[in-house]
């Protein structure tokens, strides 16, 4: 079967997770260096892990409005769109994903440096988990 990945991008890291094969669970599997040549990582996680759908995450402002973030990640879909012609992209609306993620690490004993590495795999684990409940809970 294949899996569903998310990306959480950021200016520095890109949050990565995974579906289980079955697209019921979500699962952080780490991220991407935002400032390397991070599409080669990406080509072989779509290759190795089956991927037939990505999810990307799109900053939405409260207000529900899309500012220059926002454009930047669309703009960014479209090539990845022309690069992986056989994988679906789905933008999917991130808000609160980062500050829930912050407030899970925050409840957590670790140190500053792990969890600035880890809030940006929870946020794409959370984003993720949302798309995966809201696409299984409108199967028809």
């Amino acid at each position: 079967m294949d899996h569903v990945l998310a990306l959480d991008v950021g200016s520095v890291r890109i949050g990565v997770a995974i579906s289980d094969p079955f697209g019921t669970f979500a699962q952080g599997v780490g991220f991407l260096d935002a400032k390397s040549d991070w599409l080669d990582q990406l080509d072989r996680m779509i290759k190795e892990r089956n991927v037939s759908t990505v999810v990307v995450g799109l900053p939405v402002r409260t207000s529900g409005k899309h500012d220059r973030e926002a454009g930047k990640v669309v703009s960014m879909v479209d090539k990845l769109k022309r690069m992986f012609p056989d994988v679906s992209f789905v933008l999917w609306d991130e808000r609160y994903t980062t500050v829930i993620a912050q407030r899970l690490l925050l409840e957590s004993n670790m140190s500053g440096k792990k969890k600035r590495s880890k809030v940006d795999m929870i946020a794409a684990t959370l984003l993720l988990q949302s798309y995966l409940d809201y696409r299984n809970q409108n199967k028809t």
